[in-house]
C-alpha cells in the first residue's frame, strides 16, 4: 500500500532533476503579486455556505505554468492532476480540489477586464529596475508576430474587416462574431504569410529582461510603436533598420537617447563600407532581442502561437507571456550568479 513515505519519495526524485518550476519557487517572492490581485479582482462575499473560492495567487501561478508550457485550458486542468511538479509549484497535494477549466477560463477573462495583466508586468518591472538587475546601460527594441487561428471568411468579409468594419452577417449573428478575430490581420514577411498580432518589446540589452511593450496587429510597420515602448530613461537604443527615419532620429535626440539603430540601404544607395561596419557593430548587441523571441519559441513550446482571438484578449495573454518570460529569465540570472537574488 502506498502511502505518505511514497509520495515523498516521488518529489525527492522529481526535484533531483531540478524541474523549471521548483528554481522559478526558489527565487520569487509570489506574495508581491497577491495584493493587487486581491484588489482588483474582489467581489463581496454571498451569504455563508458554498464552495469557496481557490486562492487567487495559486490560479495566477495556474497561468504562469500555462504561459510556459503554451498549453490550452483543458490541458493545463489535466497536466496538474497528472504532474506532481506541477502540484508541488501550486502548493498542492494528492487529493486537493483542482480548478477545472471552465475556472481557469474564468480568472483569465477577469484578468482581461481589469487590464491586470500589465499591471502585475509593470510591477515586476518595477521590483526589477528598483533592486538594480536592469542595469539601463543600454536597451533594444523590435517585435515579433503573434500567430492565432486563421479566420474563414468569404472575400466580402475580408474587404469589410480590412476596413475596420464588422461584416454585417457578423453582427446580425453574435454566435458567429464570438468565432470570429476582426482586430487580427494578415502580414507576408520572408515569404511567410503570418495571421494575427504583434508583440513589440524593449529589451535591457545586458539582461535580456523586458522593460516595456505594447501590442498591435501584425500588419503594422515595427516603428509605428516605437514611441510607445521607449523608457524615459534610456540612453542607449539599439533596433534593426526596420527603425531608422529621420523622424525617429529626431524623436530619440529629443529624449536625449542615442541612437545606435542600424542604418538603411536604399534603392541606388547602398551602404557605404563604414555604415556597413557601424551596423555589424551594432548588431552583436541588437542581436540578444531575438534571444527572447528565441526562448518563447523554443523554451516555451511555441509560445508566440496562441489560441485565442480578439486584441483585448491577446493583449493580456500577451502581457502574461512577457511576465511569464522576465520571471523564468529572472531565475535564470540568478542561478548563473549574473545578478543577485532579490
Amino acid at each position: 500500500m502506498r502511502g505518505l513515505f511514497d509520495y515523498e519519495y516521488q518529489l525527492e526524485e522529481i526535484n533531483k532533476h531540478q524541474p523549471p518550476l521548483q528554481k522559478l519557487n526558489k527565487v520569487i517572492d509570489w506574495e508581491m503579486f497577491r495584493a493587487p490581485i486581491e484588489e482588483a479582482l474582489y467581489v463581496e462575499p454571498k451569504a455563508p455556505g458554498g464552495r469557496p473560492p481557490f486562492d487567487r495567487l495559486m490560479m495566477f501561478k495556474i497561468i504562469i505554468l500555462q504561459r510556459y508550457y503554451n498549453l490550452s485550458d483543458e490541458q493545463t486542468e489535466f497536466q496538474i492532476k497528472d504532474r506532481l511538479s506541477f502540484m508541488q509549484f501550486l502548493g498542492l497535494q494528492i487529493g486537493d480540489k483542482i480548478p477545472d477549466q471552465k475556472t481557469l477560463w474564468h480568472f483569465k477573462e477577469k484578468l482581461k477586464e481589469k487590464k491586470l495583466s500589465k499591471r502585475l508586468f509593470e510591477l515586476f518591472t518595477h521590483t526589477l529596475i528598483s533592486n538594480g538587475v536592469v542595469a539601463r546601460e543600454g536597451s533594444i527594441v523590435d517585435a515579433s508576430f503573434v500567430n492565432v487561428p486563421r479566420q474563414r471568411n468569404t472575400r466580402e468579409e475580408n474587404d469589410d474587416i480590412k476596413q475596420d468594419t464588422i461584416p454585417e452577417n457578423f453582427e446580425n449573428n453574435p454566435a458567429k462574431l464570438s468565432q470570429k478575430d476582426t482586430d487580427a490581420r494578415w502580414m507576408t514577411k520572408n515569404s511567410e504569410r503570418h495571421f494575427g498580432y504583434k508583440n513589440h518589446v524593449n529589451a535591457d540589452a545586458a539582461t535580456k529582461l523586458i522593460t516595456k511593450f505594447t501590442t498591435s496587429s501584425a500588419s503594422l510597420h515595427d516603428s509605428q510603436k516605437l514611441e510607445e515602448i521607449v523608457n524615459q530613461q534610456d540612453k542607449r537604443l539599439f533596433a534593426d533598420s526596420a527603425y531608422r527615419s529621420d523622424k525617429i532620429e529626431s524623436y530619440l535626440w529629443l529624449k536625449k537617447c542615442k541612437s545606435f539603430v542600424h542604418e538603411k540601404a536604399y534603392r541606388n544607395k547602398p551602404l557605404s563600407y563604414a555604415q556597413e561596419r557601424a551596423n555589424s557593430v551594432k548588431s552583436k548587441i541588437r542581436v540578444r532581442v531575438e534571444h527572447v523571441f528565441g526562448y518563447m519559441t523554443n523554451s516555451m513550446n511555441n509560445g508566440l502561437n496562441l489560441r485565442a482571438i480578439g486584441k483585448e484578449r491577446i493583449d493580456s495573454i500577451i502581457g502574461l507571456l512577457n511576465l511569464t518570460y522576465n520571471l523564468f529569465r529572472y531565475e535564470q540570472l540568478v542561478r548563473l550568479k549574473r545578478v543577485k537574488k532579490m
